[in-house]
């Protein structure tokens, strides 16, 4: 799980936009995923990308394009880039 999710999810909760558990780090650590940190790779490539509004989505298709991962999402633009994409 990239480190932007849980960015993303906060940020969201502090502006109202989302509820939920305040305890996501916790949380987190008790699942399968692996954690996948923010490197200077993923920034360059992010900023390479096409412009996209959301600075999280751009990091996450970075670090899906670098990394070679799937990206799970339910965004109608992410699919756009060249990434592969699991929608929900």
């Amino acid at each position: 799980m990239s480190a932007v999710t849980p960015w993303e999810i906060s940020v969201k909760q502090a502006t109202g936009k989302l509820t939920g558990p305040e305890d996501l780090a916790v949380r987190a650590q008790g699942t399968q995923f692996q954690a996948l940190s923010i490197v200077a790779e993923h920034g360059v490539r992010a900023g390479q990308l096409p412009h996209h509004q959301d600075p999280f989505d751009r990091m996450l298709v970075a670090q899906a394009q670098t990394e070679g991962l799937t990206l799970v999402t339910r965004d109608k633009f992410i699919p756009l880039y060249d990434v592969p994409v699991l929608a929900v």
